[in-house]
């Protein structure tokens, strides 16, 4: 770590212990981080954001050693799971302990908990919690229900003077939010996809998590139908609908932006094409960016080619899906 980095941590840490708001970079998305056990600082997350109180955080620990600091129980697949894939992108819903603020359970008798996979912030996370494993309620720092941010330039234009300090640690390298499992009711569940999939949870544990059913599952981030949403309406299509879709709305004189795995098969005024990449890992690191940048355009529409349908997509469509039943609230042209 340099002696810069260093600084702003140092920085941060103080501005965290006095209640403050400090966004910092993960390998998922941009955390807009709190204390997770001041219920004054975390109750700044919720109004910056714009977030409902009943919708939980994620709590982000420097190191599994400080799970039972935050869970009453940790069954043995908690650990396995913790020495695989922590730190990284896996979320684990766990039944809480008591002195845990409802602020941040959003008043369940669960809460999640994560490592995140990232130099800087295992390093904020360190210099906070230290030995007594202190951890900071950090949901992805942008308005509630918007596009997730990757980079610092984009949690500064949203969020502006809500934050006292953004850290920046330089575009995230997985890109879309954190896998989460549940594990508060005996048999795992997966709750949200994300890069860590169900084969990957299977390897360890020997069977494959149980889909979500919503039945008795614990509240959880990004679990609303609409969420990851640009301001400007946006459709999923099948690749050989983009061009005539496309042509409808360059017809009525309209902008429109299209994300797609091909290149553009037309090229006229008005037209923005985008050709994302093909590979699902690339793809979602592309993703929110790309959707900042369309939403920037005034557009009347985006058009976002439908990705394939196998497993290594899933955690893609599933962002796409929300986005798109959230989209077009005032963005556009």
């Amino acid at each position: 770590m340099t002696a810069e980095d260093a600084a702003r941590i140092e920085r941060a840490v103080a501005l965290l212990r006095a209640g403050e708001l400090v966004a910092f970079p993960t390998e998922t998305v941009y955390g807009l981080g709190a204390d997770a056990a001041n219920p004054a600082a975390v109750a700044k997350v919720f109004a910056a954001k714009g977030r409902p109180a009943a919708h939980p955080l994620i709590v982000h620990l420097s190191s599994a050693a400080h799970l039972a600091r935050w869970a009453r129980e940790l069954p043995p697949e908690a650990e396995r799971l913790a020495a695989e894939f922590w730190p990284g992108p896996l979320t684990l819903i766990l039944k809480r302990q008591a002195g845990v603020a409802d602020a941040v359970t959003g008043g369940q008798d669960t809460v999640g908990l994560r490592v995140p996979g990232h130099p800087l912030a295992l390093a904020l996370l360190e210099a906070f919690g230290g030995k007594d494993g202190g951890g900071l309620a950090a949901p992805s720092a942008n308005r509630f229900g918007r596009i997730s941010p990757t980079t610092a330039a984009h949690v500064r234009e949203e969020l502006g003077g809500a934050v006292a300090l953004v850290l920046d640690g330089g575009p995230c390298a997985v890109g879309i939010e954190s896998t989460i499992l549940d594990l508060s009711r005996g048999q795992p569940v997966l709750l949200r996809p994300g890069a860590i999939g169900a084969a990957d949870i299977a390897r360890v544990l020997g069977r494959p998590p149980q889909a979500a059913t919503g039945e008795g599952a614990p509240r959880v981030s990004g679990s609303l139908a609409a969420h990851y949403a640009p301001r400007t309406p946006l459709r999923l299509l099948p690749a050989g609908q983009l061009a005539s879709a496309a042509g409808q709305v360059l017809a009525t004189g309209g902008r429109v932006a299209v994300l797609a795995l091909a290149e553009p098969t037309m090229q006229k005024a008005g037209l923005e094409w985008k050709r994302m990449p093909a590979q699902p890992a690339a793809y979602a690191r592309a993703l929110y960016a790309s959707l900042r940048e369309a939403d920037a355009l005034g557009c009347a529409a985006i058009l976002v080619e439908q990705p394939p349908g196998d497993e290594a997509w899933l955690a893609i469509r599933d962002r796409l899906r929300r986005a798109a039943a959230g989209a077009g609230d005032g963005n556009g042209t």
